[in-house]
């Protein structure tokens, strides 16, 4: 029987170093599935729900750079890997799959963790995304604004479903 769980409490973040100005931004609108028996992940993060210090920032991020209106979501389809079952404590593990921002598609291997805390389990990950690798482009005018690679941090609590 397959043991299948949906996230009852995600977080996503983008954090983004420059030599001008850092930009932080965060989300809690993801969806996400996985299945315990499969090792199968997959989620969804609305682009809009991405919220920033500034709002001129957001909004030059939903229509300049990431084109929400053309581009609503980012998604991942996945296997974990190195997941040994639903056993007490932090397991070390790959998400590998299909990794979709901006409406282009990469093979991504990301690291991260995986615990099972009583009848929930947390996913949790910290990578590196290149904007050139799915065409995000910088005007030349902002390039000291905004850096050519953000570090993203997603932290998810599943249920049971």
């Amino acid at each position: 029987m397959a043991q299948r769980y949906s996230a009852e409490k995600t977080f996503v973040s983008f954090f983004s170093k420059a030599s001008v100005e850092d930009i932080k931004a965060e989300n809690t609108k993801a969806v996400s599935m996985f299945d315990a028996t499969s090792g199968e992940v997959a989620y969804s993060v609305p682009i809009k729900d991405f919220k920033f210090a500034k709002s001129l920032m957001q909004e030059h991020f939903n229509e300049k750079y990431l084109e929400s209106e053309k581009y609503p979501k980012s998604t991942f389809e996945g296997k974990i890997v190195g997941f040994k079952g639903l056993v007490e404590g932090v397991q070390q593990v790959h998400a590998q799959g299909k990794l979709t921002i901006h409406g282009v598609t990469h093979d991504v291997d990301i690291p991260g963790t995986l615990e099972k805390q009583a009848d929930r389990l947390v996913m949790k990950s910290k990578f590196m995304v290149k904007l050139e690798d799915y065409k995000v482009r910088i005007p030349q005018l902002f390039w000291k604004n905004i850096a050519e690679q953000v570090e993203v941090t997603i932290d998810f609590t599943y249920q049971p479903k």
